[in-house]
């Protein structure tokens, strides 16, 4: 009979789990909500991340932002990883496919065949998207053109750096993305529920 107990014991610490990662993230929004004014790169204090709510469709934050062109959104994959594109206005978000064709989607097409339900738009503290307009210029400049897709070499998070920092040094993550995001705009990056309506 102890493998019950076993199993009791180890939905006791996951609902515990979930309840730190809910207080944590309300304490995030606390902390986003007291501020004045946008967060810069300059006002974080050592060891502070750069990413102020990561996305989650368990979590969802409590801001709701409309993309601008240039916006980047993501959506999860599998629950653990996440898929990068390029908002360019109308309902069209540029991404790389992982058969190497970069293309035009709608946003509910962005998340079919994907776990995520939901698209979030990358902002700063103030919910306001985080864009650049050259960059979707250069996502759409690219439409229908391969690439050698590799899930860490040459993935959809390169795509969408190398489209707003062309021949900038390689990335492969989800975070080494939201650094240099971070970096570009010099605030805090937030991921915020996408408003496509």
């Amino acid at each position: 009979m102890p493998l019950p107990l076993v199993w009791l014991g180890a939905a006791a610490l996951s609902a515990l789990a979930v309840r730190e990662l809910a207080d944590d993230r309300k304490k995030q929004q606390r902390r986003r909500d007291d501020s004045p004014r946008s967060r810069l790169l300059s006002d974080l204090k050592d060891g502070e991340s750069v990413v102020g709510i990561y996305p989650s469709e368990l979590f969802n934050t409590e801001q709701i932002a409309t993309p601008k062109v240039g916006s980047i959104v993501c959506c999860g994959i599998g629950g653990v990883l996440d898929h990068t594109g390029i908002w360019v206005g109308e309902d069209a978000i540029i991404e790389l496919g992982g058969n190497g064709l970069i293309k035009p989607v709608s946003s509910q097409r962005f998340t079919d065949e994907r776990s995520g339900k939901n698209i979030f738009v990358a902002c700063d503290s103030k919910a306001e998207p985080l864009h650049c307009e050259l960059s979707a210029q250069r996502a759409i400049n690219q439409i229908y053109e391969y690439r050698d897709y590799n899930v860490i070499e040459n993935n959809c998070h390169h795509f969408v750096w190398q489209c707003i920092q062309p021949g900038d040094e390689h990335l492969t993550t989800f975070k080494e993305l939201n650094k240099r995001l971070a970096a570009f705009h010099g605030k805090k990056v937030y991921w915020d529920l996408c408003d496509i309506s």
